[in-house]
């Protein structure tokens, strides 16, 4: 017996994102009241599959940079919008793409054409 059937592969690339962070007057009171609160964050955001890979505070005009692995950019987003609504941080998020992906895809990509 002969049957079709159509089997659906998704494959899962993570996207990296730069986020920027400045506490709030509120959330630099919660963080000197409970540092741990950085880490916690971290896990909450584990839930909608965004893991944060590297995290530094910093001393100048911003308080964190933040390198993050994201499967999914929609609920990464949603994520974003429901932290900043907290009053506690304002987030700056930017999609990073490495370098040498970056040279694949330009020398593999046809070109729009130039200009001149």
């Amino acid at each position: 017996m002969n049957s079709l059937y159509s089997s659906t592969v998704y494959i899962i690339i993570a996207m990296i994102f730069v986020v920027i962070s400045n506490l709030t007057e509120k959330g630099a009171e919660t963080i000197a009241e409970r540092p741990e609160r950085i880490k916690m964050l971290n896990e909450e955001l584990m839930k909608v599959g965004a893991k944060v890979k590297e995290q530094y505070l910093l001393f100048g005009d911003i308080d964190f940079i933040n390198i993050v692995e994201v499967e999914d950019a929609e609920k990464f987003l949603k994520a974003m919008i429901e932290l900043n609504s907290r009053g506690t941080v304002k987030t700056r998020s930017y999609l990073a793409i490495p370098v040498d992906r970056a040279i694949d895809v330009i020398k593999g990509l046809p070109s729009i054409g130039h200009p001149h």
